[in-house]
Parts: C-alpha cells; structure tokens; sequence
C-alpha cells in the first residue's frame, strides 16, 4: 500500500469536514434545476459520469465464459515494496545501522513531538517492528523468483541512505560519490546483484515519499509550517534542484544494473495527508492541516521535480542493462481512479464526479505527461514546454472506484473552486476491478503512453482468501484492458510481505507473506494467494480454472 490507498484524502474530507463549516454546501436543496452548467468544471473524463447501468452493459460486451487469458511475452510480473515500509526491522543488524536515521519519516514516527500530537495518528509502532528486508533481501528475492515465479520487482532508493548529508553546492558525479555513503552504495549493489541472479528485472523508484532530514525537518514544520526549516517541497527551488541532483548521480551509479525507473510515487498521497487534511486513515510529514496555498505550492514543486528528475536520469543513465536495445525507461507512479456520480441524473453530481475526477487524477498527469500546468486548480492550464514530454510511461497505482455527491459551492474554496463535492456523501472503497480496466484506459487514450500497474491488492489478515480472488480478479481485468490496445506492461502485486504502513505501522497486512511485528526473525508465512499469483506469473496466463474460481464482473 505505497500510499497504497489513493482514497486516503476523501476519507480523510468525511472525517475532517464532517462538523466543519466547509460541510454546510451539502444541506443545500438538491435541485435538478441548480445551476451546474460547468462553470465549475475542470474538464473530467467521461469515466465521471458512468452508472451502474452503463458498466453492467460494458460488461456485457465481454464474453465471460472461462477462458485461458493468456499474457504477452515480456509481460512484467512482480510485486512492490518501499524501502522505508520494507527495509527497517533487521533480526541481526543492529538498528543503527538497519535504519535509515536521516529519513523524516524515521523522525516522523519516533519523535515525541508528533507522536504525541493529534495530528499525525501514528500507531507508536517502532522501527524495529517493520520486516526487516534490509538485511532478508535475498531470501525475500527467493521467494519471489522461485514461490510467485515472479520476472520482476519493484522497489524503490532512499535518497537519506544514499546523501545522509547535505549536497548543496557539491556539482558533478565524482565530487556526489565522494561524499555519498559507500555503505549504502554497497548494499543497493547487492541488491540489484541479487535480483538480476534470480531474473527479476528491477524497477526502482527514486523517491517513494521519504526525505533526508537536511531536506525536511518534519518535526519543525509538524509544528509551525510558517517558520520551519527546511521545508521539504515547500522549498521549490532547493528540493527540485537537489532531488534531481540525487536522481542523476544514482542514474550513473546503477544505471549498469536498472532499465526501469519511476520518479515519484503518488504524489498526491504527500499534498493532501500531508498538507490539507491529515485524518487516520492516512497523514504524512508535516501533517499540517488545512494549508491550501501551501499544498498549491507543493503540487507544482512534486510536477518540476520529475521533470527534472526525468531529464537527470535520461542524462545519466546511458547503459542498456537488460540488453534489449533500450537505456532507461522513466516514467512517474499515479494512483489513478474511477471517480462516478451517485445519482448520474442529477447535475450537481455529475459536475462533482468530473471534478472529483480531474482533481485527482487528471491535473497532475496533464502537467507531466502534456507540460500543460494548473497551478491553481481551477481548470485552466498553462502550457510549459520544460515540463513537456517527460513521460516514457505512466505507472498505474489502482485500488478503489469513489462515488459522489455534488454540491453548487465549493468546499475547499481556497485550495481549488472545483473542490464541488459533499464530503458527507463520499463512497469509497467499493471493490471494482473493471476500474483497474478504466484507469489504464483513461491514459492509453488521454496520452498515449504504455502503463504498468504498479500497485494493485488488498489486506488479507485473516488469509480467507482475499488476496487470491483480487489478484485473478483484477488481472482477468488488466488483460481485458491489453485485449482491447492498452500497450500494459506489467503488474506489481502490493505487497511482497507485511510491512510498515506509514501511520499505521504493522496494522494493515496486505503482503502475500505474513510477517509478524513481534517474531525476532520476521520469518515470512505464505499466504493462500501465493501459489494462485505463482500460477499466473509461471505460466503467463489465467487459466480457465482460476477464470471459473474467480470470475471478474
């Protein structure tokens, strides 16, 4: 669950604005004839606005009987970790050197200043509890190669393991590599030595959410966002230069070893948690509540930084490491969603859902993908050409399809005028997997770039069962999506084994293998989705078994 929930920050709206004022728009009379002629309409897809009818005849245009899906040659399979989620919690290493102290979410999660406060929604849940991968990579790579016959992995570089000192000022590759730590270049060596042993293509993630502590000082801005130093994203300029300064040299140090690259992982998961409504079910540094300027500020520092993160890589990484004729593949992981109207005959819900929907999934890519930046979220963009195609392909996190209600003003006026929703009548968390199908359709024909699904999957604490029947039920889904064009690449199960789900620490399990917070040796425990996901990647298709167990619609 990188994020792993893209509906972290309308949960959060239901929780925050429940007694708010900014609720009130929703006990406004809603009239069929109310004003919603677009005014405020940011331009969304016609995704929207689909009801239950319109997807019950998609469905139908499928033919559902049990079939052998067979997958194309190349076709990625893997799963996804992080390294801060995956990395601390080493049996024997001791902790000093297992975790990555210079991370402000290290700081995050064990500073008493938030944990204690009430913003942050931290479990209390120690660095020692995570699964320790740092030190149990190889026998987790043997899992992945010889149980799910996986080809690939994602996983992602800790930019404080790498520059746990400040780089300002220090140009070039050589003069990064004198004051980058050995240890960890050593180590992420390894790893990559170790994935390439067992076949498994990497895809690495430069910045999956965490910042050096000389970047961010999370405790600081937790506190006063005004007077903190440093700021993070906050400080455009420094955190833009320096993040693509990190990318680059990392680009050159490993670009014999990695093909595949993302630069950031859902950024929206750090504006909204992080600056706008922290809630618990997600917060992240600085849990600042309800900073809208701020969060603007950050939006377009997150689009600058993988603009210029993409152009370091591409300048940097020349090698070809996976000798298929291509050097570095760089692209950007999105939590995309459907985003419906309650009731699609009534306007204010239909103008909600094409808000809702460029909000969340469309404003960002546009400036990523297309170079076409609106800074202020009202629907109106401006082109830039440095941020222009930068986009070799986009990776598609998908876990939920939301539902909403309209509402004729905006509740979240100074963060954006589309925000024409009610936060009362939000519906997440619906289990869709056709919405895996719309997500990578919607960029397949917004864009036109290939796609990996990135993350996909589900808690499964109990091992009931869960994880098997989401695994072949969205796959069945993904193959839809290349059956009818998509050019989808890949698929990445979230997550290899339980780890440290940011403020929840251990308490959401979504891995295919067990891990206990409080077992020393974080031995790994199957769980029943792991020979159904081995099936799939070891043969390269859904049989018509598994089609028949587990049908789709």
């Amino acid at each position: 669950m990188s994020s792993s929930r893209q509906d972290y920050w309308i949960t959060a709206l239901v929780v925050v604005l429940a007694a708010g004022p900014a609720a009130c728009g929703g006990d406004e009379p809603r009239d069929g004839d109310a004003d919603a002629d677009g005014d405020a309409d940011g331009g969304g897809d016609a995704d929207a606005d689909e009801d239950e009818d319109e997807d019950a005849d998609a469905d139908q245009d499928v033919d559902w009987t049990p079939v052998e899906r067979v997958f194309p040659d190349g076709f990625l399979f893997g799963t996804a970790i992080a390294g801060f989620q995956a990395e601390m919690g080493c049996p024997t290493i001791p902790p000093e050197e297992c975790e990555d102290r210079h991370s402000d979410w290290y700081v995050y999660i064990t500073a008493p200043e938030t944990l204690e406060s009430g913003r942050t929604h931290l479990t209390g849940h120690p660095p020692t509890a995570g699964p320790g991968h740092w030190e149990l990579y190889e026998g987790d790579f043997d899992l992945a190669a010889d149980e799910l016959h996986n080809n690939a992995l994602r996983m992602s570089i800790e930019w404080s393991r790498i520059f746990p000192e400040p780089t300002d000022g220090i140009e070039g590759f050589e003069a990064l590599r004198a004051v980058a730590d050995e240890d960890a270049i050593a180590h992420y060596h390894a790893v990559f030595a170790a994935l390439r042993e067992r076949g498994l293509e990497p895809l690495v993630t430069l910045n999956h959410y965490s910042l050096p502590t000389w970047i961010h000082d999370t405790v600081a801005c937790h506190q006063d966002l005004a007077t903190c130093s440093p700021r993070g994203w906050l400080d455009r300029e420094r955190t833009v230069r320096e993040i693509a300064k990190y990318a680059g040299f990392v680009a050159e140090e490993f670009g014999g070893e990695v093909d595949l690259w993302a630069t950031l992982n859902e950024p929206f998961a750090v504006l909204f948690p992080g600056y706008v409504l922290p809630s618990a079910d997600r917060t992240n540094p600085p849990a600042a509540m309800m900073a809208y300027a701020e969060a603007r500020e950050v939006f377009v520092a997150l689009i600058e930084g993988h603009a210029r993160m993409y152009d370091a890589v591409k300048a940097a990484d020349l090698d070809d490491a996976d000798g298929d004729g291509e050097v570095a593949r760089v692209g950007v992981v999105y939590a995309v969603s459907p985003v419906r109207p309650a009731d699609p005959a009534e306007p204010l819900d239909v103008t909600a859902a094409e808000n809702v929907f460029y909000l969340w999934n469309a404003a960002y890519l546009n400036a990523v993908c297309r170079g076409d930046l609106d800074d202020d979220l009202d629907g109106d963009a401006e082109h830039r050409d440095d941020l222009a195609d930068r986009m070799d392909y986009v990776g598609v996190n998908y876990y939920t399809r939301v539902t909403v209600e309209g509402v004729r003003d905006p509740v979240m006026p100074e963060l954006s005028p589309l925000t024409t929703f009610n936060p009362l009548g939000i519906e997440p968390w619906e289990d869709y997997p056709r919405g895996l199908y719309e997500a990578v359709v919607f960029v397949t024909e917004e864009f036109g770039l290939p796609t990996i699904i990135t993350e996909n999957g589900a808690a499964d604490p109990a091992d009931d069962g869960t994880g098997a029947s989401w695994i072949v039920r969205h796959m069945t889904w993904a193959h839809q999506a290349i059956e009818d064009g998509a050019d989808l690449r890949g698929y990445f199960y979230w997550t290899l084994m339980d780890n440290y789900e940011w403020n929840h620490g251990m308490d959401i399990r979504m891995g295919l293998y067990a891990v206990d917070r409080n077992d020393p040796a974080k031995v790994r425990v199957a769980r029943r989705s792991v020979p159904i996901y081995g099936e799939i990647a070891g043969t390269g298709a859904i049989s018509v078994e598994l089609s028949a167990l587990y049908p789709a619609p």
